[in-house]
């Protein structure tokens, strides 16, 4: 889907969620949930209902039954033309942030302070793997990076073996996640994410879990305006290229 502020959004744009055995209009929902999560649809899109039942070639009718779902969940808000991608308020931001940094070190704690809690090795081990090939070969700026990262940082959690801890992570990167896939436009960015995510990956391994948890407080954000510093550039970048 584009992008661009007022651009048609491209029909039957293949997503990550399966829609056999779906109703009409739960596929158009899931199709822009997954729209949305994924960044494909700028902050300063027009959604409306014509325009949305042009691009999936369906009436307005499940269209706006997924609007109003989307809503529902906190991922669109009404306008004046219609509807639009919600993003968080710097305050918002920072309390997700404050809560993302909890959650993120709180894996590694439980393992420090229990020690029947045992993380994932081959699981870890396979993702050392991959970010190991990425630091060999990097890829380019983009804003899809954030994906890459967001499936890093589950995979840690994971691993340390409480499922909810990683789903509460899971869904507080969902609505931050506008803002942060900016912050990933920079060579720089990118090559210091790499080898910070091996970093913390290996002394985990190595069961040096101190300074995994030092190494990875620094990297979400050891201090909390550090983070918003970032977020605030990130969503001035994000409101240039809308």
């Amino acid at each position: 889907m584009s992008t661009g502020p007022g651009s048609e959004p491209a029909a039957r744009e293949t997503t990550s969620t399966p829609t056999d055995g779906l109703s009409l209009r739960e596929i158009v929902y899931h199709r822009l949930r997954d729209e949305i999560l994924n960044g494909r649809i700028s902050p300063r899109e027009r959604l409306t209902e014509p325009k949305l039942g042009k691009a999936f070639e369906v009436s307005r009718t499940p269209v706006r039954e997924a609007l109003s779902r989307l809503l529902s969940d906190g991922l669109v808000e009404r306008t004046d033309f219609g509807y639009a991608v919600v993003v968080p308020s710097l305050e918002d931001l920072r309390n997700l942030y404050e809560l993302r940094i909890t959650l993120e070190l709180r894996g590694i704690q439980r393992a420090i302070e229990n020690p029947s809690v045992v993380h994932d090795e081959a699981a870890l081990r396979a993702e050392l793997e991959f970010w190991v090939g990425l630091r060999d070969d990097p890829p380019a700026p983009d804003p899809s990076f954030v994906l890459l990262d967001e499936r890093y940082h589950q995979v840690l959690s994971a691993s340390s073996g409480n499922a909810q801890l990683t789903e509460a992570l899971v869904a507080v990167n969902q609505k931050i996640r506008a803002v942060r896939m900016h912050d990933f436009v920079e060579t720089s960015r990118i090559a210091t994410t790499i080898d910070e995510h091996v970093e913390i990956v290996e002394l985990v391994l190595a069961r040096r879990l101190p300074e995994a948890l030092t190494a990875l407080h620094q990297h979400v954000g050891e201090s909390l305006e550090v983070v918003m510093e970032r977020a605030t550039s990130a969503m001035t970048r994000m409101a240039l290229a809308g």
